[in-house]
């Protein structure tokens, strides 16, 4: 990444990130088990306790599992949100059957699993969406940075014709011995090469992503990883390649 960065926070290693999730779904098992949702209130509190402890945290990991494997491959938050607590939703549903009739000695009565289902998928759809928004911040504090150098761009947008000199800058692509400039005011092609373009813009806030790419850091909209590197989704729709060397440097700045 080009230009300095403010309030940073290191990338957790996906022990710690399990860690974190194990607490967050702990402390809402705690949390169920003193609402006493679903007529379990009347349950002894060491009972209820326990009971919701183990609802929450099981299908919790469940929906983390799932998360892991699907998410990745659904770029809209909240849709994500809602394939995966659906995903989820069939097996977790037969594990709190078995957990309902073993712990609260609750009749077997596989007819009222629809019932059940719907139940589950509320909860798995609060616990999904309210990680998803913790971890989204965590995302989000990890890419707060400080404003690029009054001059970090001057050099570089000097090049521009009038029409997109001050436009929003969003990438910088190679083309043989050409550079295209992407803006919200639509791209442009300048006889540079892409060596001197990424010297230009060395005190600019940004990313190297490829060895034919270059983009600002407000441009990001989201990252999908690949086996050793991935694509980059910018504004305006663009899509751009992501390598392995360049990979790290995206990760470590929060896009995971």
């Amino acid at each position: 990444m080009n230009g300095a960065s403010g309030s940073r926070v290191e990338p957790r290693r996906p022990w710690q990130r399990f860690a974190l999730d194990l607490l967050l779904l702990t402390v809402l098992g705690l949390l169920l088990s003193e609402l006493g949702p679903y007529r379990t209130i009347d349950a002894p509190v060491a009972l209820r306790r326990t009971y919701w402890l183990l609802a929450v945290i099981g299908s919790g990991l469940a929906g983390v599992l799932v998360d892991a494997i699907l998410g990745p491959r659904v770029r809209k938050f909240w849709t994500r949100v809602v394939v995966v607590s659906a995903v989820a939703t069939p097996p977790v549903t037969l594990f709190i059957y078995a957990l309902n009739a073993s712990i609260l000695d609750l009749p077997r009565r596989p007819w009222l699993m629809p019932q059940l289902a719907w139940q589950v998928l509320l909860v798995m759809a609060l616990v999904m969406a309210l990680r998803a928004l913790l971890w989204r911040r965590v995302v989000e504090t990890r890419t707060i940075v400080m404003p690029p150098l009054p001059e970090a761009e001057r050099a570089f947008r000097l090049r521009l014709s009038a029409r997109r000199r001050a436009a929003r800058l969003i990438a910088v692509e190679a083309e043989d011995h050409y550079v295209r400039v992407h803006t919200d005011s639509g791209s442009e092609l300048l006889s540079m090469r892409f060596s001197e373009a990424l010297h230009e813009l060395a005190l600019a806030h940004g990313y190297r992503l490829h060895r034919s790419w270059w983009a600002a850091a407000d441009a990001l909209e989201g990252v999908r990883w690949k086996r050793g590197g991935g694509e980059v989704r910018l504004a305006g729709g663009l899509i751009a390649p992501v390598s392995r060397s360049c990979a790290t440097t995206l990760k470590a700045a929060g896009w995971r």
